[in-house]
């Protein structure tokens, strides 16, 4: 199965006044079923690669969710829609970007009819992983 992947412009917040674009891309492994890795800055000198829980990315589109290094929530707009929504990585020193919501979900949407919620571990060889531990 091949991967699946989304470009997009995302929106580094600097500080509350300050806002850089940014590109940014998602890849979706089904050979990695549970996670989502994210490159921020593909154009730049130095990308960024962070691995998040492909779970956490979707339940973080809806509510605030995380804890630590990563942590998401939905921008809402008056009529408690969301148009974007905030990732903060990093620890001591963290990063926030803002990042439109409708390309994401439907990206998102892909990824699950690849491997459906749920069925992450079906494939996964529990016997031979206890005798890699042993």
């Amino acid at each position: 199965m091949t991967k699946s992947r989304l470009a997009l412009e995302i929106t580094h917040w600097v500080i509350p006044e300050i806002d850089v674009p940014l590109s940014c891309e998602f890849t979706y492994d089904p050979q990695d079923p549970l996670a989502v890795t994210l490159v921020l800055d593909t154009e730049g000198v130095r990308p960024v690669t962070w691995i998040l829980s492909r779970d956490l990315l979707a339940d973080g589109l809806i509510a605030r969710e995380g804890d630590g290094d990563v942590v998401l929530w939905p921008l809402l707009d008056h009529d408690g829609e969301s148009d974007s929504f905030c990732l903060r990585v990093g620890g001591a020193r963290t990063a926030l970007f803002e990042i439109p919501t409708e390309p994401v979900t439907d990206w998102l949407e892909r990824t699950y009819a690849m491997v459906p919620q749920g069925a992450e571990l079906d494939g996964v060889d529990w016997d031979e992983l206890v005798q890699l531990a042993e």
